[in-house]
C-alpha cells in the first residue's frame, strides 16, 4: 500500500523559515507531479504548489517568491522551502501525489499525506 508522511511542521516567528518533507513509500511503478496544499484555520483547502516529474514547478502568487518546491525522486521525497513567513501562512500542509502502482502500472492514483501543522506567529 502506498503512503505519504509529511514532517518539518511546527512553530515560527514572523519572517522565519521552516522546510517540510513528504516521503511516499509502498509498491510505486513512478511518481508524476507532486504537490503541497494548505488549510487555513475556518477556510477551505488551497493549492501552494505543484512539481511535475520532469520537474516543472507552479506555486500560488501568495506564496511566489518565498517558497520553493522541489523533489528527490531517488528518496521518493517532495520537499516545500518555506521562507519568509508571515501569520497568513499559518495552516495544516498537506502533500499529495500522482503515483503509478505496481503491478498496475498504467493506472494513476492520487494519494494524500495526514498533514502538518505550521503556525506563524509572535
Amino acid at each position: 500500500q502506498v503512503q505519504l508522511v509529511e514532517s518539518g511542521g511546527g512553530l515560527v516567528q514572523p519572517g522565519g523559515s521552516l522546510r517540510l518533507s513528504c516521503a511516499a513509500s509502498g509498491s510505486i511503478f513512478s511518481i508524476n507531479t507532486m504537490g503541497w496544499y494548505r488549510q487555513p484555520p475556518g477556510k477551505q483547502r488551497e493549492l501552494v504548489a505543484t512539481i511535475t516529474g520532469g520537474g516543472s514547478t507552479n506555486y500560488a502568487d501568495s506564496v511566489k517568491g518565498r517558497f520553493t518546491i522541489s523533489r528527490d525522486n531517488a528518496k521518493n521525497t517532495v520537499y516545500l522551502q518555506m521562507n519568509s513567513l508571515k501569520p497568513e501562512d499559518t495552516a495544516v500542509y498537506y502533500c499529495n501525489a500522482g503515483i503509478r502502482e505496481l503491478p498496475y502500472r498504467a493506472a494513476v492514483r492520487t494519494y494524500w499525506g495526514q498533514g502538518t501543522q505550521v503556525t506563524v506567529s509572535s
